[in-house]
């Protein structure tokens, strides 16, 4: 791989250097082009690689590109986790100040390609990847780029030539030796760790942790938390007899004390995003029907029918923003408005496509809550890596991907070395919290940032709900 690399980026770098006249002194003579036939690329310098990064950048969406670098290459678009890409071959197009750039999307295997024209442009605005744009907007290249997946971007490219110390005229480092020298420089920088989290911690009860400190809101095992976006009130879930019947709890971090809710079949309470109301589902008798109902927070006895399904059985699972309440039933997901409509709805197996991800029947899936593209979709994994355990305490091994519901496109997040259940997007939409367990080793709850990086332990237990 990394003498393929080696290899594009001699070809793309001299090709680009050549017509740039960035780099001439390394390159030979182009051969002599027949008439009527496509121009040739300058031949290869003699020399292990040439230190060229491409920035591209556009508009409409908003999207950046770095490719050629002597590291990863990626797509990044706001509101998504960055695209690496998997180096592959520079070609030169029929013009002669004109190349493509192939790659394939390192997490899903989609062709991506680069074309990259020589031309002024103007007509990108916004450019993060550049301190000081040039004089007047106007970059050297156009750019634009074809992802088989999400689709097709326009906009302007440079050639970023103070990056590299050969273009300074600085002595090179050894590649190896760099790498030992620099350890890859985080992605993920500005990001905001929970503040208050309930779980179940290893004695099976009820934690609920804000800041350094740790309460037993329950001493009793429970299920569905729910916490509130300051911080201070846990709602949970309790079986009760006779079962199926349940009741949901509300504990007060500041004073201890709890009180109970609601009782009654199959039952699961959420907070809205603003904290002002509670949403809950039931079942009636016949188990088919299923219905949300709100009420103001501290007023149980006043309860609002809001939305009611004759043919079909769900389970509410949160708010999927402040006016859409998301659900899922045996083979759907369901996006359904505070008004009653049904806005969206997704079939599981749409979702899980084929290898290496199925359809499990307790399977958790979650919004993003920044981006209503991203969702976050716990399964089986069918064909786990070589490094993975055999199997979950529950049954085959699971993971987790993050699925883009306009592209569908799925991308594996879950460490490849551990089973993963029970994913949960912390508030900023940049981590994942999760139960993961290593071969031989105790469950725990970890942290990952959604771009793959950052894994960490986060705390003993299971079952984590994050609030502030």
């Amino acid at each position: 791989m990394r003498i393929a690399m080696q290899t594009r980026l001699i070809r793309f770098g001299a090709s680009l250097c050549f017509f740039a006249l960035c780099l001439s002194s390394y390159g030979q003579a182009p051969p002599a082009t027949p008439a009527k036939k496509p121009p040739m690329g300058p031949p290869a310098p003699q020399s292990k690689h040439y230190p060229i990064l491409i920035l591209a950048f556009g508009n409409d969406p908003n999207w950046s590109l770095r490719i050629g670098q002597k590291g990863p290459e990626r797509l990044d678009r706001p509101g998504y986790p960055p695209v690496p890409l998997e180096a592959a071959e520079v070609t030169h197009e029929a013009s002669a100040d004109s190349w493509t750039y192939h790659a394939k999307d390192s997490a899903t295997g989609a062709p991506v390609a680069v074309h990259l024209s020589r031309e002024a442009c103007t007509d990108a605005t916004n450019d993060t990847l550049t301190t000081t744009p040039p004089l007047g907007g106007k970059y050297a290249f156009r750019a634009s780029l074809d992802h088989a997946q999400i689709g097709s971007f326009k906009g302007c490219a440079r050639i970023a030539a103070e990056l590299f110390p050969k273009i300074n005229n600085q002595p090179d480092e050894d590649e190896e030796q760099a790498a030992k020298k620099k350890p890859p420089s985080p992605t993920i920088t500005n990001f905001t760790s929970p503040v208050a989290v309930a779980f179940l911690n290893t004695a099976q009860q009820v934690a609920f942790k804000r800041g350094k400190i740790v309460r037993i809101a329950s001493a009793q095992r429970a299920y569905q938390f729910s916490v509130s976006h300051d911080g201070k009130k846990l709602l949970f879930a309790q079986t009760v007899q006779p079962a199926p019947m349940s009741s949901v709890t509300e504990y007060n971090f500041d004073t201890g004390q709890t009180k109970e809710l609601l009782r009654g079949k199959n039952l699961s309470a959420f907070w809205s995003p603003d904290d002002s109301l509670i949403a809950f589902a039931k079942q009636q008798e016949d188990g088919w029907q299923s219905q949300i109902w709100t009420f103001p927070a501290g007023a149980p006895d006043k309860p609002a029918l809001l939305y009611t399904s004759n043919d079909l059985s769900f389970s509410l699972r949160g708010w999927a923003d402040a006016h859409t309440f998301f659900a899922t039933g045996q083979d759907n997901l369901y996006w359904i408005g505070d008004d009653g409509s049904m806005k969206q709805t997704i079939a599981k197996k749409d979702l899980c496509g084929s290898d290496p991800f199925a359809i499990s029947p307790d399977q958790k899936f979650a919004p993003n809550p920044l981006n209503p593209d991203l969702l976050l979709v716990e399964a089986t994994l069918t064909k786990p890596p070589a490094s993975s355990p055999v199997a979950s305490p529950s049954g085959p091994l699971k993971g987790f991907f993050l699925y883009e519901i306009r592209s569908k496109r799925r991308a594996l997040l879950s460490p490849a070395n551990m089973n993963a259940w029970e994913p949960e997007w912390s508030r900023d939409g940049l981590q994942v919290l999760f139960t993961g367990q290593e071969s031989g080793k105790s469950s725990a709850i970890y942290r990952i940032f959604w771009d793959g990086t950052g894994l960490q332990k986060y705390a003993p237990g299971s079952k984590l709900a994050v609030g502030q």
